[in-house]
């Protein structure tokens, strides 16, 4: 029988051997600063390295660090959804393994949650020390995704934050396959509030979140929440009718009146607009398709192959 601890938190890691140590250090003494029953759940996100091994090690000398070793690598929201489903806290708290997301903030958002009785506290990136581009990059995701998304107070807002168990298991009840948690938990609504926050440079390693892994996780939270890019096919549809038919007239007219210009120019560009028109509607569409095909195939988002908890190391594979 597990007991159930005041907090838990979550964190996923993929070869992050190199910053290990720090997190754990840095992680243990925040979450202590402000409650002395918790659990720490480190998911390790299918790493090829020492990962795995060195959270196993600090777990020797501290039993409340956990860890949950997946299958595979199923990717950053899968490994969080994994986690917190593992996670037995009356309050649940994520928060990235790089250590952009201060742990030092956590004690700030508990104690806003209790003094104002809120259920959600989010961070609220003020600023960003690191690479310019990438924060540019991920600021215009942040803006696109609170002006397209139908929800409010998400800007800037992305998983570091802690939850009420209420809020968890209506975050969790949302079965989504292609899955963007914050975009979830905003979407479930209670009281919600926000701590402030500069998102620090990484502290080690390379960066797992690629622009190419950024790019399809801004598809999957836009396609996932808006009906902006529908909207946007309608709306050129209805306005590239509109010019060719107009267009249709005055080369009517051009033709009867014997001033229609003769060659390619009045024909090929407008085949070549249509045509670029009709590429993109599919594509839009084709997200859209693709996105509920995965919903239809219904496969479990992650596979466990063991949760090392506080029961015997020894136990079966989960």
């Amino acid at each position: 029988m597990r007991t159930c601890p005041v907090f838990s938190l979550v964190i996923p890691v993929y070869n992050e051997e190199k910053l290990i140590d720090e997190l754990v250090r840095r992680t243990v003494p925040a979450i202590e600063s402000f409650t002395a029953d918790y659990e720490l759940i480190f998911v390790d996100d299918g790493s090829t390295d020492r990962s795995a091994e060195l959270i196993l090690q600090h777990r020797k000398k501290n039993k409340k660090v956990k860890l949950l070793s997946l299958s595979r690598n199923f990717g950053h929201q899968a490994a969080y959804t994994a986690g917190l489903e593992y996670s037995a806290g009356d309050i649940v708290g994520m928060m990235d393994g790089d250590l952009q997301d201060p742990p030092e903030v956590l004690r700030d958002m508990y104690n806003k949650m209790t003094a104002e009785d809120l259920e959600v506290v989010s961070g609220i990136r003020s600023g960003r020390r690191g690479s310019r581009r990438r924060n540019l990059t991920s600021g215009i995701f942040h803006f696109l995704f609170r002006h397209t998304g139908n929800l409010e107070n998400i800007e800037n807002s992305g998983n570091f934050s802690i939850m009420k168990r209420v809020v968890l298991e209506a975050v969790l009840s949302m079965r989504e396959k292609v899955r963007y948690i914050p975009g979830l938990r905003a979407a479930a609504g209670f009281r919600q509030g926000y701590v402030e926050y500069v998102r620090d440079d990484r502290y080690g390693g390379k960066p797992k979140m690629t622009f190419k892994s950024l790019f399809s996780l801004a598809g999957d939270a836009i396609f996932s929440f808006s009906k902006l890019p529908v909207r946007i096919c309608l709306i050129l549809g209805i306005a590239g009718t509109v010019i060719f038919f107009g267009a249709g007239i005055y080369f009517l007219i051009a033709k009867i009146s014997g001033a229609a210009v003769p060659g390619w120019l009045s024909t090929f560009p407008g085949l070549y607009f249509l045509g670029s028109i009709q590429l993109l509607f599919l594509g839009i569409l084709g997200e859209y398709i693709y996105r509920n095909y995965k919903e239809t195939q219904n496969r479990p988002i992650y596979f466990a192959r063991k949760f090392y908890d506080e029961h015997d190391e020894n136990e079966e594979d989960q």
